[in-house]
């Protein structure tokens, strides 16, 4: 039984990452995700949606003042993580990365 405790659980998911934020966006109007004055619609019975945006890896900064010492790399897309049905036509957008950001509890 300890050894089931010390087995890591896989990445909630799935994972979206489109080619920009305006792809993303008309993604989630398409399936009905933002409301009238166009915020996503986070959570319903049905769904859980979080938009992460644009991620960013790595960086050095300065620990006193905060500056930027070295700038972060930002990885390519517009990211959102879905726990809900699939909407029509997200097949393409689904990725599946090792190391996720963030995921759903």
């Amino acid at each position: 039984m300890t050894e089931e405790l010390l087995t890591p659980l896989p990445p909630s998911g799935p994972f979206f990452r489109f080619p920009d934020e305006a792809t993303g966006m008309a993604a989630l109007e398409a399936a009905g995700l933002l409301t009238e004055d166009g915020d996503p619609i986070t959570a319903s019975h049905t769904h859980a949606l979080d938009v992460v945006g644009a991620i960013s890896r790595g960086g050095e900064y300065d620990p006193e003042t905060g500056e930027v010492l070295v700038p972060p790399t930002v990885l390519d897309g517009w990211h959102c993580n879905l726990a809900g049905d699939l909407p029509d036509g997200w097949e393409e957008y689904v990725v599946r990365p090792e190391q996720p950001v963030r995921v759903f509890a």
